[in-house]
């Protein structure tokens, strides 16, 4: 098998890792270009070619990740990670452990970790790697990683997500709730959310958003139920998709472009949760981005005429 057919087999698995360390498509992608580079430029064929890629990119990920929380800390406002629609790597052995850990609950707890501990978690806890194996590409002793993954683990227990086993109870419960979003239905939406139900927005300071995390029931529902209509004028459509393993939507504009994205935490037949992103810079990979900007314009010149 030659150099790329070997990196080609395994690019699922290197971007999964990426992904969960970084917690952007983008960043992840470099990572694993990167990680080709180094494969194909080194002389000689390693040993085991997953364990040297799974290696590679694992450190470059550490090192990005590095400085990219210096920029995290500067961020303006909640900072969410980039919307993943597919996680191209799967394992049916595995794959409840690869769900939980890609969603956007998960992937915040992670935040919250040192680089190091955050590698040792994703390869050890998702990934299900040896220690041998990770202290080999981290640069530790057996031991020393043994503690950072217990450290990590204990620390991802205690505000671990909890999610509606079912995922057919989840789908069934995020079309109700999409279609009473659709509707401006305020009554439908109120029922669907819990007691203690948030809803909060990454805009990255780069697209109008909530002026602030909107939390209860009656609050969510009545902004959700106003947007709809005059989502519904300037002819933005709602894309139900799931995103990093939930339930979500993708809204585009009436040109087809990304607008925004919304996942749903779904636990005990009711909404626990909801995250939007609109910050351009975090959607381009899903395709064209709307101006975010105009279309506020737009929707307020609607209201302005109805008025």
């Amino acid at each position: 098998m030659s150099k790329v057919e070997e990196f080609e087999e395994l690019r699922p698995l290197l971007f999964s890792i990426a992904y969960r360390i970084l917690g952007g498509v983008g960043e992840a992608e470099d990572a694993v270009q990167e990680t080709w580079l180094r494969f194909a430029g080194s002389a000689t064929r390693p040993t085991s070619t997953k364990a040297f890629l799974s290696a590679t990119v694992t450190r470059i990920s550490i090192d990005v990740l590095r400085s990219a929380r210096v920029r995290r800390e500067a961020y303006v406002g909640p900072w969410f990670p980039e919307p993943l629609l597919s996680d191209p790597y799967q394992d049916p052995a595995r794959s409840v452990e690869l769900a939980d850990s890609v969603s956007m609950a998960a992937l915040l707890l992670l935040e919250r970790l040192s680089p190091l501990e955050r590698a040792v978690f994703v390869l050890r806890e998702v990934f299900d790697f040896g220690f041998p194996e990770i202290a080999a590409t981290v640069g530790r002793k057996e031991a020393a990683c043994r503690q950072l993954a217990a450290r990590a683990r204990r620390h991802m227990d205690a505000g671990r997500p909890r999610f509606e086993a079912d995922r057919a109870e989840r789908e069934e419960l995020a079309g109700r709730f999409f279609e009473a979003f659709r509707k401006g239905d305020v009554d439908g939406l109120r029922e669907l959310l819990a007691a203690d139900v948030e809803l909060v927005g990454d805009g990255g300071g780069k697209a109008p958003l909530f002026a602030r995390l909107v939390a209860g029931p009656e609050h969510v529902a009545r902004l959700l139920g106003a947007l709809a209509p005059q989502y519904v004028r300037v002819g933005v459509a709602v894309e139900p998709r799931q995103i990093n393993g939930q339930p979500g939507a993708v809204f585009r504009d009436r040109d087809g472009k990304v607008l925004s994205i919304l996942v749903l935490d779904v636990l005990d037949g009711q909404v626990q949760m909801i995250r939007s992103v609109m910050n351009p810079d975090k959607l381009g990979h899903l395709g064209p981005v709307a101006d975010a900007w105009a279309l506020k314009h737009e929707v307020n010149q609607a209201r302005r005429t109805r008025g």
